[in-house]
């Protein structure tokens, strides 16, 4: 820019304007507080609730391992200020849980873990047996086996069998606990136990129910339930729903969706008399590993034993948006720094609005890496992703600059290297997609992290590798459609991730038609 050149100041500051009010609203808007009506209080406590005791770095894949008595003290002291029981699924480990429930004044569903490995369920029925006859004041019913016909991993001739050995050993009532579609095709279980415990998690079904219809197809498929198989009672085992992860069709993972589902199901249940048991206590990291994200996300407290506000008081999508807030702050004050004065109009109008759209894509890209990442690989993946935008922006902004002195040399250095940053975002991208078109049930979809390479190179596209800028751009448009065929329709994750995918393709190939200087 020429030493006399005006600076186009008004421009400039009302892009400001504009940026600083899509930050603050974007944030806001994903975080700010929801109020519903409350379900639990201190003089009204809840029926039951999943419980089990794994700090948040353990696993009952690690082996051995050890559950602290001092961790189920403390989450049966929390637990009894909102529940009157609790349910357990093994008998692993949890020699010490029935003292603790009686000294928290907490009843127990005891379960026993029924596996393929008969000489490992033989030992959980049989301590399960012992443990009912020794504690008949805290231990109110006992579960021989959870969803063992949903893994096939007995049949219903050897389950009807267990059923029997501990029916004829124990005075409290027998149940058998799985997925409500199973009952239905295994109908010959419900006359050997005392009631049938039925789970019912409308994000888990074949066909996923939104949160809008999810209560009344839990209401539905108690009520057909409770005809069939009258006069035994049905309880309803497991109900909820998970407060972060991937949406199926229109069943879409919030902390507010979760506390819709929780609060209107409750008061449906406690005005139709209905016994039930919520899932779950806490927040189980180690079900990320096999259930993606949202596997880890079922609870009622989070991992740190923190509330949710899923049972009482307000509640919000991003508790931490403040934080994502301030650091969206950060990185457009950064990009207004990096590109200095401006060359024109043109880019004095853009600079502040490229420094907003980053600062939302990179802080959802940090959050969804918050939630998602748990293994070394996907945290790697992620920061490198991050890494790629940071690049991206830096080369933008500089692009924007009036160049001199150092500016000049960091922007020479990136634009030499601008063809590698088009293909990495593409090379991120077409795995991206391979990934959600051939193995999508457990993935989020990371559309925040390829928002701002697709944006920046579609507006300023550069040359890079042709051959394989090509084949990344095919890769990529050729899975948009069947991506969108597998999620349906109405998955707005989905379609966010199709028009991102959109926005790379066009990116990618306006860069193909960019030749050498």
């Amino acid at each position: 820019m020429p030493a006399n050149a005006r600076f186009p100041a008004l421009p400039y500051f009302f892009a400001l304007i504009l940026g600083l009010l899509a930050l603050v609203g974007y944030w806001y808007g994903l975080g700010r507080p929801v109020v519903l009506p409350d379900v639990a209080s201190a003089s009204h406590k809840l029926q039951c609730a999943s419980y089990t005791p794994f700090d948040k770095d353990q696993s009952p894949f690690d082996q051995p391992f050890t559950l602290r008595p001092e961790r189920m003290d403390a989450d049966l002291a929390l637990l009894a200020t909102r529940f009157e029981c609790i349910r357990t699924y093994s008998m692993t480990g949890l020699e010490a849980l029935p003292d603790l429930a009686r000294k928290h004044g907490l009843k127990l569903m005891t379960g026993a873990w029924v596996s393929s490995d008969p000489v490992a369920t033989e030992k959980e029925v049989d301590l399960l047996i012992a443990s009912a006859n020794a504690n008949p004041d805290v231990v109110t019913s006992v579960i021989v086996g959870n969803e063992a016909l949903l893994r096939k991993e007995v049949t219903a001739t050897q389950l009807v069998r267990l059923i029997h050995k501990v029916k004829s050993q124990i005075k409290q009532p027998v149940t058998y606990a799985d997925v409500w579609e199973f009952w239905l095709q295994h109908p010959e279980i419900a006359p050997a136990v005392d009631f049938l415990t039925i789970h019912l998690l409308p994000y888990w079904e074949d066909d996923p129910s939104g949160i809008d219809q999810a209560l009344k197809h839990v209401g539905d498929v108690r009520q057909t339930f409770g005809n069939k198989f009258a006069p035994k009672d049905v309880m309803i085992g497991e109900t909820g729903w998970p407060s972060e992860g991937r949406q199926r069709e229109t069943a879409v993972p919030s902390r507010v969706n979760e506390a819709k589902f929780m609060r209107g199901f409750v008061a449906m249940a406690e005005a139709n008399g209905w016994h039930y048991n919520l899932i779950e206590a806490f927040d189980q990291p180690w079900k990320r590993a096999s259930e993606g994200a949202v596997g880890g996300y079922w609870g009622l407290f989070d991992a740190d034993r923190q509330d949710k506000g899923i049972l009482a008081g307000p509640v919000t999508n991003v508790p931490y948006w403040p934080l994502w807030l301030g650091v969206g702050g950060i990185i457009l004050l950064g990009t207004l720094v990096l590109g200095g004065r401006v060359r024109t109009t043109r880019a004095a109008f853009a600079l502040p609005l490229l420094g907003a759209v980053a600062a939302c894509s990179i802080g959802t890209w940090a959050e969804l890496t918050r939630v998602t990442a748990r293994f070394n690989d996907e945290w790697v993946w992620a920061g490198l992703l991050m890494v790629l935008n940071l690049l991206v922006l830096a080369h933008a902004a500089l692009a924007l600059s009036a160049r001199d002195g150092w500016r000049e040399r960091a922007f020479n250095w990136l634009e030499q290297r601008a063809g590698w940053l088009v293909a990495i975002a593409g090379f991120a991208g077409a795995v991206m997609m391979l990934a959600l078109v051939f193995d999508p049930r457990y993935r989020s979809f990371p559309s925040a992290a390829l928002v701002l390479p697709a944006l920046v190179y579609l507006v300023r596209p550069v040359t890079g590798p042709r051959r394989e800028i090509a084949l990344l751009a095919f890769i990529i448009g050729a899975g948009i459609a069947p991506q969108l065929y597998r999620e349906g329709l109405l998955n707005q994750q989905a379609w966010g991730w199709a028009l991102v995918s959109v926005l790379m393709v066009v990116a990618l190939w306006r860069c193909l038609r960019v030749r050498k200087g």
